[in-house]
Formats: structure tokens, C-alpha cells, sequence
């Protein structure tokens, strides 16, 4: 949806209808019945509320609106925490669940990993995890904000689009960035707009690192995309805009992720650590990581104790990145492979391995450790066959999942023929996703088609107040 709700708003039939809300969706909307049957999505409804509200889109079976008053109010429903979230004009679209208790999100999450499991992919696990959970507020360490040069209103804006709308909401604060980076944001804005390129930087990527030693906040990476060529007196400004503000680093992009280059050189370069394992990842603002460290950091704990690595038994780590749970394994396992489709991020992954090698007092000196580039969603029971057998993977794919992955393995399951070298599969996964329904898809074919059976399966909290599900399931060979 891209329609404002002042811009198209269909009266209520009947009027003045009092509904009586039954569940909340995933876009933190509440789900109701008209007495007539219509199913009603209602922005800013709760649970168990009874509601009126203003249509603003019908569809044949369904209208969608906004509450307009709350006649019985839910214990669940809380103050938010942001002065930019709400209903109102303006408000920001960045997050949809701060008026929900925090427990009661992550309820809401777990029903709809529950929901996707069994109605996309009929699979039922056989147990529930406990959600993993962590801070509710300054955990976002990743975030693209957009940069707005507004003319009429003789100021810069940056941060995230309001509510449904193209334009930028004006916000002063963000109690989900690092406190640090909240506090920098009216700052960022006085800096563009003394700036000759205000009108033509329209983004600033933000990447926060751990400290040296530690799981505190570090480096600040701004990645400043600019349009044209700066001016030296912005170059300069930008410089003691860094050395005004502890640990920030500006990157600038003039065109595509390949032309990000740092500013100026020296300072703290951007790593997160992994202290369980005794691991440092460096990284650059570009590459992909996950956007919660502490969560992370508990969900490489988690993923690995259920995968329960023996120190004789071969792994596959499909999906891996930079490593960021290829190089836990290798201080586990005896052997490692880290697959993954971009040779830039091979590359990556191969240096962490080199940088992580030498044993640490937290560690032993990781296991045999070998990255390869392939395309996973070309994959084919013959290429899974070439790849050797493994007694565990892990995978953690994009929000595509891993479709092909699981089709190979049901392929090599039903057709025990193309299992050629003596291959066989492995005994226990432990898939990551990003993506509860395709999540689901992947499940039923290993379940349905590829002899194994869900034993685990529960959310991981990475992104509190959003409508984000990141989950985790385990899969035992029969």
C-alpha cells in the first residue's frame, strides 16, 4: 500500500459498528469480522479490543482502515516509546508494534512461525523453543536513512519514511539506534544542510561496530551517497564532523556498493566479536550483517549447542557469509565448508578465517576451514553429491530461502541412486531464516519428501517493535 489514508477514505458500513478484534497479522494489524461477515485489518487495533475505525481500502472480501476509538482497551496495549510512532500525520513507518507490550510481540511472532509451519508446509515441530530475546530499545546497529533536503520547510531530514507516505518523517530521535546515534541524528541534519551537496545526498548508510575487546559500541561508519563530486569545503566539514563526534567514521559512495571507499584512513577499522568463541569479524560497512549484535551473538550460541558439533564430524555451512557462524564451527568441528554465492564475500570469509586462526586463550586453533562460491539456487542433487558428505549443516539463507537446497535433498532421498561416492545426508540441520514462509516451504520438503523430522523450531527476537520474524528450526534425520 502507497495511498495515504487522507486520500482515499471509504465510509464504514454499517456506521458506527463496534468490532470486536480477534487477532493481530504481521503487519500489526488487528483481524476482525463485520456482522456481515467481511474480514476487517485494522491499523492500531489490539487484540481483544473493541473498536470502531474509518475505512481507507475495500476489497470484495476484506476492508482495511485505521481505530478511531477504543471502547475496551487491551492489558497488552503500552505507551510507546518513540515520539515519532503513532497513527498521526507524519509519524514514522519505521516500526508497527511499539503500542504492544514487548512479551506480547514475540508471542505475536511465535504464532506466526507456528501459523506458516503448519499452513504452508504442514509441518508441526515436535518442540517449541523458548524465544530468543534481547534488549527492546538501542539494538539496531544497521539502518539505511534516507536524506532530504526540504525546501519549504528550510531543513534537512533524516531517518526513516513516515507511515505509508514517500516522504521522510522528521525525526528528532530513534530510541531503536545506539543512543549514541539518536543523539547524532539533529546534528547529521545541521551538517548536510551547511553542505554545497544538501540537494544531492540522498542516503547515509549506518554501520556500528563492537569496540576492541570488547561488545560496546565502536566505530560509527556513515556511508554518505552522494550524486556528485564533493566540494573540499564539504570534504572538510565531513572530516570535523568526525572529529567531533568519538568513533565516527565517514565511507563515500558516488555510485554503486563497489565505489564505497573510506574518507580518511587510520581510526578503529569496523569488527564485531563473537566472545563465546574466542572470534573477531572484521567487516566493511557494505557486507552483510545482521542488524542486532547481541541477538546474534546468542543466536550463533543457540544455533550451534542444538547443532551439537563432535569433534570428529565434517560441516557444511550453506549461506555463510563472512563466516559468521562458519568460523564458531571450525573451533568445534573437524572439518568445515563455508558456501556461499558471492565471491566478493568468499574472499571475505577466507581473510576472518586467516585473521581467526591463531589459537586465542578462548579457543583451540580452528579446525580445516575451506569457502567456496556457488550459486545456491541453481543447486542440483549431483552438485550436493560433489560437495561430500557432511554429518551437520547449518543454513542460514536469504529471505528466498533455500528452495533448491531442500529439492536436492528430497531428490537424493527418494532416488538413492544419485547417491554416488557412498554421500550421505546429514543427520541433523539447523536452519536459520529471516523469512517464516519460506521457512515453511523448505520445511515441508524436508520433512514430506526428505525423511527428516522438525524437532525444534521457535523466533528469535532481532528486531524488536518491527513485524520482522527471524526464527530457528532443527531437522533430524529419520
Amino acid at each position: 500500500m502507497t495511498e495515504s489514508i487522507e486520500e482515499k477514505k471509504v465510509p464504514a458500513s454499517p456506521a458506527d459498528e463496534w468490532l470486536q478484534v480477534e487477532s493481530l497479522d504481521l503487519d500489526a494489524q488487528g483481524v476482525s469480522h463485520k456482522s456481515d461477515g467481511m474480514v476487517v485489518f485494522i491499523e492500531g487495533a489490539l487484540p481483544f479490543e473493541e473498536v470502531q475505525f474509518n475505512v481507507h481500502r475495500r476489497k470484495n472480501n476484506w476492508e482495511q482502515g485505521t481505530v478511531t476509538q477504543i471502547r475496551r482497551e487491551s492489558s497488552q496495549r503500552v505507551r510507546p516509546g518513540c515520539p515519532h510512532f503513532g497513527l498521526h500525520t507524519g509519524a514514522c513507518g519505521g516500526c508497527k508494534m511499539q503500542h504492544l507490550d514487548a512479551a506480547a510481540q514475540v508471542a505475536v511472532k511465535q504464532r506466526a512461525l507456528e501459523d506458516n509451519l503448519w499452513h504452508l508446509g504442514k509441518v508441526k515441530p515436535e518442540n517449541l523453543l523458548r524465544p530468543l530475546e534481547g534488549p527492546a530499545w538501542h539494538y539496531r546497529y544497521r539502518a539505511r536513512l534516507s536524506v532530504r533536503h526540504v525546501v519549504k520547510k528550510g531543513t534537512v531530514l533524516i531517518g526513516f519514511h513516515e507511515r505509508k507516505s514517500r516522504y521522510l518523517a522528521d525525526m528528532q530521535v530513534c530510541p531503536v539506534l545506539p543512543k549514541q546515534v539518536s543523539a547524532m541524528l539533529m546534528p547529521l541534519r545541521a551538517l548536510i544542510g551547511s553542505m554545497d551537496a544538501r540537494d544531492t545526498c540522498p542516503q547515509i548508510e549506518l554501520a556500528c561496530g563492537d569496540a576492541p575487546d570488547s561488545t560496546a559500541l565502536g566505530t560509527i561508519a556513515l556511508v554518505l551517497r552522494h550524486l556528485e563530486p564533493l566540494s573540499s569545503a564539504d570534504i572538510g566539514r565531513l572530516k570535523a564532523f568526525a572529529a567531533e563526534n568519538e568513533g565516527v567514521q565517514w565511507w563515500l559512495q558516488s555510485k554503486g556498493p563497489e565505489t564505497v571507499k573510506l574518507l580518511e584512513e587510520g581510526g578503529t577499522p569496523l569488527a564485531y566479536r563473537l566472545p563465546e568463541f574466542g572470534v573477531t569479524m572484521p567487516f566493511k560497512p557494505t557486507d552483510f550483517t545482521q542488524v542486532n549484535p547481541h541477538i546474534n551473538r546468542a543466536l550463533v550460541g543457540k544455533a550451534l549447542r542444538l547443532l551439537d558439533v563432535q569433534p570428529e564430524e565434517r560441516v557444511i555451512d550453506w549461506f555463510c557469509g563472512l563466516g559468521n557462524f562458519t568460523l564458531p564451527l571450525a573451533s568445534q568441528a573437524r572439518e568445515v565448508l563455508g558456501i556461499e554465492g558471492s565471491d566478493t564475500l568468499v574472499k571475505r570469509a577466507t581473510d576472518n578465517f586467516k585473521k581467526n586462526q591463531p589459537a586465542t586463550s578462548a579457543r583451540r586453533a580452528l579446525s580445516e576451514t575451506q569457502f567456496v562460491a556457488r550459486n545456491l539456487f541453481d543447486m542440483t542433487p549431483e552438485m550436493l553429491v560433489a560437495d561430500g558428505s557432511a554429518d551437520k549443516w547449518l543454513v542460514d539463507p536469504p529471505r528466498e530461502g533455500a528452495f533448491a537446497l531442500a529439492k536436492a535433498m528430497a531428490d537424493l532421498h527418494q532416488q538413492p541412486e544419485l547417491r554416488t561416492g557412498g554421500w550421505t545426508p546429514p543427520k541433523r540441520i539447523v536452519y536459520v531464516s529471516c523469512n517464516p514462509s519460506t521457512l515453511a516451504r523448505d520445511a515441508g520438503l524436508l520433512v514430506h519428501q526428505a525423511g527428516y523430522r522438525c524437532t525444534f523450531a521457535g523466533v528469535v527476537n532481532m528486531f524488536p517493535h518491527t513485524a520482522h520474524v527471524e526464527s530457528i528450526a532443527v531437522f533430524e534425520l529419520e
